[in-house]
C-alpha cells in the first residue's frame, strides 16, 4: 500500500480516502478523509500524527490484538496518513496497560527504518521523511478524548481542551495535529490497496466498510470479529453462539444497553454506533449489581473532575442506585434516576 501511495500525490490520498467514506472507528465516526482535509488547510510550519492507541473503554481489546499481531499494518497506515498530511513525526500514544508491548513495537519500528519503511526518503521518495516515535500514556480513561490525549502528551492534566480551536487547527505543541485511532489507520491500507469504490462495496450508506469488534460476556465464542457495518445483534449473538440473552451492551458503559426486543438493530453510525465493545449479559446475571452499578463506580473512579455533572452526578446517580438495590427505594427514586440520566 505504501508503494501505491507514494506513486501518487499527497492531494491524490486525501481525495481518495475521502471518496471510501471512511469514518473514524474510534466511536464518534468523524470522516478521516475530511479530519486529513482539514488539517492540509491549516497553516503551520509543523504538522503532527497521532496514533490513538489508548483503549480504555471496558469490554474492547481489538486494538491490542492489531497491535500484537499486526503492528506493521498499523505502521504502514500511519506512515500513509503522514504522507498525507505532510506530517515529519508520527506518535504511538499507547496505552499504559500496554506497556508490555513496548520493547516489541520499538523492534518493529526500528525493522521497518531497516527496509527504508521510514526515516528519510522512504522507499525511495526524495523529500519523504516520517518517523514514528512512541509514548506511554498515563492510565487515565478520559485521554481516550483527542484533545486530552494531546495535553497528556504535552505532559499536562489529561483534561478535554475547549474547542475551537480544533486539533488539525492548532493541537499537539500549538501545531496542526491529526489523531486517528489504531483501526483507523489500519483501514486506511485497505483502501489504499484496493480503492474507495471496493471499499464502499462493504456496509451501509452512512458506515462505509468493516468494523472490527470486540465481543465478550455470556457467548461460546468471545473474540474479536471483523463484520460488515450493518450487521445486526441477532446475527452477531447467532455467530457467536450466544443463548438465553438478557440484554447487550453496545458500545462500553457510556453506550447504549439493549434488550430483545431491539436485537433487530444494526451496527451502524445510523443506528447502534460504536467503538468496538459488546458485551453480551446473559439472563442469569443480576443486571444492576454486577454491570450498571459496576459502570457507575467506573465513571466515578475515572473522572476527571473538570466538570460539576460528572464529578458530582455520577456520585449521586450511584447513591441513588445503591438506595434501591438495598431496598429502600421509592417511585419518586427511579423517576429522578431518568430524568438526571436523561
Amino acid at each position: 500500500a505504501l508503494e501505491r501511495a507514494i506513486t501518487q500525490t499527497p492531494e491524490e490520498i486525501v481525495a481518495e480516502v475521502k471518496q471510501s467514506n471512511l469514518r473514524g472507528r474510534g466511536g464518534a465516526g468523524f470522516p478521516a478523509g475530511l479530519k486529513w482535509d482539514f488539517c492540509r488547510q491549516s497553516t503551520g510550519s509543523e504538522v503532527y500524527l497521532v496514533c490513538n492507541a489508548d483503549e480504555g473503554e471496558p469490554g474492547t481489546f481489538k486494538e491490542r490484538v492489531i497491535l500484537t499481531e499486526l503492528p506493521k499494518l498499523l505502521f504502514e497506515g500511519m506512515t500513509i496518513a503522514g504522507y498525507a498530511i505532510n506530517a515529519k513525526q508520527g506518535i504511538l500514544y499507547l496505552r499504559y496497560e500496554y506497556r508490555y508491548m513496548h520493547a516489541y513495537l520499538e523492534s518493529v519500528l526500528q525493522e521497518l527504518r531497516d527496509q527504508n519503511l521510514l526515516g528519510e526518503n522512504i522507499g525511495g521518495k526524495v523529500g519523504f521523511n516520517f518517523d514514528i516515535r512512541i509514548q506511554l500514556g498515563a492510565g487515565a480513561y478520559v485521554c481516550g478524548e483527542e484533545s486530552a490525549l494531546i495535553e497528556s502528551m504535552e505532559g499536562k492534566r489529561g483534561e478535554p481542551r475547549t474547542r475551537p480551536p480544533f486539533p488539525v487547527q492548532k493541537g499537539y505543541q500549538d501545531k496542526p495535529t491529526v489523531v486517528n485511532n489504531v483501526e483507523t489507520l489500519c483501514s486506511v491500507v485497505k483502501v489504499i490497496l484496493n480503492g474507495a469504490e471496493w471499499f464502499k462495496s462493504f456496509g451501509t450508506g452512512e458506515s462505509a466498510g468493516t468494523k472490527l469488534l470486540s465481543i465478550a460476556g455470556d457467548c461460546q465464542k468471545p473474540g474479536v470479529y471483523e463484520v460488515e457495518w450493518g450487521i445486526t445483534i441477532n446475527k452477531l449473538l447467532k455467530r457467536t453462539g450466544a443463548t438465553d440473552v438478557q440484554a447487550v451492551q453496545v458500545g462500553g458503559p457510556s453506550g447504549t444497553c439493549i434488550d430483545p426486543s431491539k436485537f433487530n438493530r444494526s451496527i451502524a453510525f445510523e443506528d447502534l454506533a460504536t467503538g468496538g465493545s459488546i458485551i453480551i449479559i446473559g439472563k442469569d446475571r443480576d443486571l444492576l449489581r454486577d454491570f450498571v452499578l459496576n459502570f457507575t463506580n467506573f465513571f466515578i473512579e475515572e473522572s476527571c473532575s473538570s466538570c460539576g455533572p460528572c464529578r458530582a452526578l455520577t456520585v449521586i446517580l450511584r447513591n441513588k442506585l445503591l438506595k434501591i438495590l438495598n431496598g429502600h427505594g421509592t417511585m419518586q427514586d427511579i423517576d429522578e434516576l431518568y430524568t438526571w440520566a436523561g
